[in-house]
């Protein structure tokens, strides 16, 4: 048994020999099990969850222990062994007593108190030792708030307090408690991903994505840095993880951009910008997407396919900055090392395009996430005899067991969350904090973006992304949400097209501008009109007014630009795991790195301005086209400005013009003004390429 650290730098213990045999044949079982609930539901959403929960916990048990240093590690494993066992014995009685729990009135005997105490004080202590003392401490304040100390707030957090009783049995079996609808989603949608995700890797695919990042862009300007930005977006397909991207291909593409002759904390800031979007690449996107399929009731498929295009255009932004960068340094192109796209394909392209492709259609045919995720693991298994790398048994074996063993941190963390989601919900604290933050911004979208964003770095400095975007998607979407909305009551406030209905509602809310409501409105004067209406009334309105489409893509919107700025705790200091762990690789300041991520980042803020102002995710393909092309030229532009070159370096002049023509691109519901900005920027371009000096390989 040796000691090493896991991807977020916790302590992991690692064992060999027949120790090692043992839990490999448990993470098996795990995930064979998982499986096949997959096909045959012959286990209540309860009892699978629970299930869920009660493998992963004892797994997490013996694999972070609950203290550090090789010689406590040895002497604490088999207190760990038994503090797993127990909690999962726990969590599994639970399960058995739920109807006898109901047949006594929801009153618990002495058994279910023993097993609900060692349940939610298991989950705090493993989360404790997967992600540090945030979410232990967030678990302990939400619990204690409810039962103790709620009755003694003043305003609008004062809570009259539950008994112990009814808060440990909401925690156990509420509909968003530990064993609730995030622990289904982690059960179901995200184990099967993070296995199926495990299954690519094991068969070569993403030595493929590595060869095929070099075949298109290796012998561009800029091309291994571009190379990181291609490989890191492919391999968010798999993985969906910041830090798991950096570390699998920061170590071949780092290296690269350094002898192509980028400082070192640029390379390492590409890698960790880049591998970011792996989190918000479709299909799989992280947790964060079955997630938010679950909060807003909108398909699964219909999310990742309205994903794309932002996911593109981030990627994009950091290729922007990597050629610029290129550009300004005179960076010659690397010399060919006789990659090409037949030989990528010839090598691994089959394991990765064929069951990446079949998950793709089954979703757009209809098939649930569960049963696509199924299907590509056997794709992946049948795809990989058509390469270098077939899948033989002992391989699918190591998969499974790569897969669950990158599943314990995620699922632990989705089940302990739930214990906070569910006071937020008993306790109505997600409409307060969704009022306050309404009532702080005053009803601009704008500044309700920046308080979101402060809040998601601060939340991220302690929590990992999809916690993080749980705990602010339960606290200010539905503001966001309704913000969004508003501007279609505003646009039809002032087009003077509201429904008599609507009108009635409105004059209820504004009693004193009734003489106003009887002429033709200005859009600042319906804007004003709107946002000083109370929420009893604004609901009721955008009800009347809104049309259900239009409701539908305020709430997408409003979960997606949570989701995304939940993402910039990847890259932003003082808290980077994905930056400080390409510092690493890169031999750079890991704070140097940290701020060039940060800076190669940018797209993370400014793609959900767009959520919030333009129909990019509306699902309007001719118009989300045209935001998105516009957008392209903007982001272009910006960068350009940010870095003070585009072909070649310019002064302060040209940096306000291609910063005024990229804000034109970028500004909503203004075609005329996009088109100037884009002919702008091009105008911009062509007279920096004239100038610009021949760049020419060399070995």
């Amino acid at each position: 048994m040796t000691d090493t650290k896991d991807e977020d730098g916790g302590a992991l213990r690692s064992f060999k020999g027949p120790a090692n045999g043992i839990l490999s044949v448990a993470c098996f079982l795990i995930a064979a099990l998982h499986l096949y609930v997959a096909f045959d539901p012959f286990l209540s959403e309860l009892q699978r969850n629970a299930f869920h929960f009660a493998g992963f916990a004892a797994l997490a048990a013996i694999l972070y222990p609950a203290m550090t240093g090789a010689t406590k590690k040895r002497s604490l494993l088999a207190f760990d062994l038994c503090f797993g066992l127990i909690v999962a014995t726990a969590a599994v009685w639970l399960t058995f007593a739920e109807n006898a729990i109901y047949a006594r009135g929801v009153k618990f005997a002495t058994p279910d108190w023993i097993a609900a105490v060692i349940c939610i004080l298991g989950a705090i202590e493993l989360t404790r030792r997967l992600a540090g003392w945030i979410i232990p401490s967030l678990i302990i304040i939400a619990l204690s708030y409810v039962a103790f100390w709620g009755k003694y707030v003043g305003g609008v957090f004062a809570f009259p307090g539950l008994s112990l009783e009814t808060v440990a049995f909401r925690s156990i079996y509420g509909d968003d408690a530990m064993f609730g609808s995030i622990a289904r989603i982690s059960s179901t949608y995200v184990f099967l991903f993070i296995i199926f995700g495990a299954f690519l890797l094991r068969s070569g695919a993403g030595e493929f994505v590595i060869n095929l990042a070099r075949a298109v862009a290796g012998r561009m300007v800029g091309g291994p840095g571009i190379v990181a930005v291609i490989a890191s977006g492919l391999t968010g397909t798999i993985s969906g993880s910041a830090v798991a991207n950096t570390a699998s291909t920061g170590v071949i593409t780092i290296p690269l951009m350094k002898r192509a002759g980028f400082a070192p904390k640029f390379a390492g800031g590409v890698e960790a910008a880049a591998s970011t979007g792996g989190q918000l690449m479709p299909p799989i996107m992280g947790a964060g997407a079955f997630v938010m399929a679950s909060f807003t009731q909108i398909p699964y498929e219909t999310i990742v396919a309205v994903a794309a295009l932002p996911a593109l255009l981030y990627f994009l932004s950091v290729a922007f900055f990597v050629r610029i960068e290129a550009r300004r340094n005179n960076l010659p192109p690397m010399p060919s090392e006789g990659q090409t796209l037949g030989s990528a394909f010839k090598q691994g392209g089959a394991s990765f395009v064929i069951p990446i492709g079949t998950l793709i259609g089954m979703l757009v045919s209809g098939f649930t996430p569960t049963y696509a995720a199924v299907f590509g693991i056997i794709a992946v298994i049948a795809s990989s005899w058509l390469t270098q790398n077939p899948m033989g048994p002992r391989a699918v074996f190591e998969a499974f067991v790569m897969g669950t063993k990158g599943m314990v941190l995620t699922a632990v963390l989705l089940c302990s969350i739930g214990l906070i989601v569910n006071v937020i919900a008993t306790a109505g604290i997600g409409n307060t904090f969704s009022l306050m933050i309404t009532s702080w911004s005053g009803g601009n979208i704008l500044i309700a973006l920046v308080l979101i964003a402060l809040a998601s770095l601060i939340l991220g400095m302690g929590l990992p992304v999809t916690a993080a975007y749980i705990v602010l998607a339960t606290l200010s979407a539905p503001a966001l949400a309704g913000m969004i909305a508003d501007q279609f009551v505003i646009a039809q406030l002032a087009a003077g097209a509201l429904p008599d209905t609507a009108k009635a509602i409105l004059m209820f809310g504004v009693p004193d501008q009734i003489e106003m409501l009887s002429r033709e409105l200005t859009k600042a004067e319906a804007t004003d009109l709107i946002r000083a209406l109370p929420l009893e009334i604004a609901a009721p309105l955008r009800e009347q007014v809104v049309p259900a489409g239009v409701a539908t893509t305020a709430l997408l919107s409003a979960h997606m630009i949570i989701f995304w700025l939940s993402q910039d705790s990847n890259v932003t200091p003082p808290v980077a795991l994905a930056a400080f762990t390409a510092a690493a690789i890169a031999k750079a300041p890991a704070m140097a790195t940290g701020v060039a991520s940060w800076k190669l980042a940018k797209g993370l803020y400014i793609v959900p301005v767009l959520f919030a102002y333009t129909p990019l995710l509306s699902g309007d393909w001719p118009e989300m086209i045209r935001v998105f092309a516009f957008a392209v030229v903007g982001v272009y532009a910006l960068s350009a400005a940010i870095q003070g070159c585009m072909e070649r370096r310019f002064g302060i002049t040209m940096r306000v013009a291609s910063l005024a023509a990229g804000f034109a691109c970028l500004w909503p519901a203004t075609i005329a003004l996009n088109s100037i900005g884009a002919i702008a920027v091009l105008g911009l371009l062509v007279w920096n390429i004239k100038s610009a000096p021949q760049v020419t390989a060399t070995a």
